[in-house]
């Protein structure tokens, strides 16, 4: 599980750069102050997490649900917290006003963010 939540980790930190970069190269001409505002939440809570999931790893030595499911927590999370909010921050430049609807998203991608860490605190708490 170690190797799983490195790699998954790397895969995701190297998109936060990316899409940090685009961000302020690509789309800054391209999308409103508010909408790039969007996109650099998305970014810095990808960071966080990412950061979050290698802090998880140190404690992998042992396959632990507890682990597992809070490497699940983050991943998913930064998938339907910062997924959303890049879909959100792009949908004017998409053309795709529709895409308001995935604002609702968000929060439950938030919400796994918060277990996580409750759990990533219940695996430091059984730590030994």
């Amino acid at each position: 599980m170690n190797k799983q939540i490195i790699i998954t980790a790397s895969v995701l930190g190297t998109l936060a750069v990316i899409a940090g970069a685009f961000g302020a190269h690509a789309l800054k001409a391209s999308i409103s102050a508010r909408q790039l505002e969007v996109w650099q939440t998305a970014v810095q809570y990808q960071f966080y997490h990412v950061f979050a999931l290698l802090f998880l790893s140190t404690f992998t030595r042992f396959k632990n649900r507890i682990i597992v499911s809070a490497y699940y927590l983050f991943t998913i999370g930064i998938v339907l917290f910062s997924g959303s909010l890049y879909l959100l921050a792009c949908r004017d430049l998409l053309n795709m006003p529709g895409l308001a609807v995935i604002g609702r998203i968000t929060p439950i991608g938030g919400l796994l963010f918060i277990i996580g860490w409750i759990f990533l605190a219940f695996a430091a708490f059984r730590n030994k």
